[in-house]
């Protein structure tokens, strides 16, 4: 069995206010793709932002691999090996390709070049636009650059938010073709989608989230076949009708 590379354990979390999240407790592995899903509001996206350390947990602990780092910033996040992809303004829209990549890898001591060079190989699109500025790319494009820029840093955990939100079918194929294939390189990958058939199919674990806490677990093609999950989250089968978002 692979490696737990990300664990979290009673984590609550808000905005100053009721906690969004209370004692929410996930895990994810290396070579793995681990999703939330849930009803709208149901606190996803506030997860993702506090083990990214955008958001202070007022309880719980965030581990990555054996290193505790429940309430670093974001910057100090990457360093520990956790890159975060938000949903929104995710590029720099008035850098090129290249230039964002570059970006990417600021924490790295030696190698950018290389580091680069193997993104361009994973995404294959982006060199024939790396000297393009990020605002021309199309949706799918922009997001692919979002996820090669988080994987600059080479990390152990990679947080994904709604990566194919607002994008046509064929593009969400794409996008989640090239969430495959970061698996396959060793990433823990923790995805939030909306997408939920579509999410559940690719993923090795997922956790439903409803009202800030955890409701049911399993691997994604258990929750597919869950009766309960279909009827309440899902919906007849149309992937375009499931009331799920972030």
């Amino acid at each position: 069995m692979s490696e737990i590379v990300l664990s979290v354990q009673g984590l609550t979390a808000g905005y100053g206010g009721p906690p969004i999240i209370e004692g929410v407790s996930i895990e994810a592995r290396s070579g793995a793709i681990t999703a939330l899903v849930g009803p709208n509001g149901a606190g996803k996206s506030t997860l993702l932002k506090t083990i990214a350390g955008a958001i202070r947990p007022s309880a719980g602990s965030i581990r990555v691999g054996d290193r505790d780092v429940t309430g670093l910033p974001p910057e100090k996040m990457v360093r520990e090996g956790l890159a975060y992809v938000p949903q929104v303004e995710n590029v720099f829209p008035s850098l090129t390709v290249h230039e964002n990549l570059e970006m990417g890898g600021y924490t790295r001591s030696a190698g950018v070049r290389e580091r680069v060079e193997r993104m361009f190989e994973l995404f294959p699109d982006l060199r024939t636009a790396a000297k393009r500025p990020a605002r021309t790319l199309s949706g799918g494009q922009r997001n692919m650059l979002a996820l090669a820029r988080g994987l600059m840093v080479d990390p152990r955990v990679l947080l994904i938010d709604e990566p194919t939100a607002g994008l046509a079918p064929r593009y969400e194929s794409v996008v989640w073709e090239h969430v495959l294939a970061v698996r396959e390189t060793g990433v823990a990958v923790l995805v939030v989608e909306q997408n939920t058939r579509r999410t559940l199919s690719h993923a090795d674990w997922a956790y439903l989230l409803t009202l800030g806490r955890i409701r049911l677990e399993g691997s994604g093609p258990s929750l597919l076949e869950n009766e309960e999950v279909v009827a309440l989250y899902i919906g007849g089968g149309q992937q375009g009708a499931e009331p799920i978002s972030s």
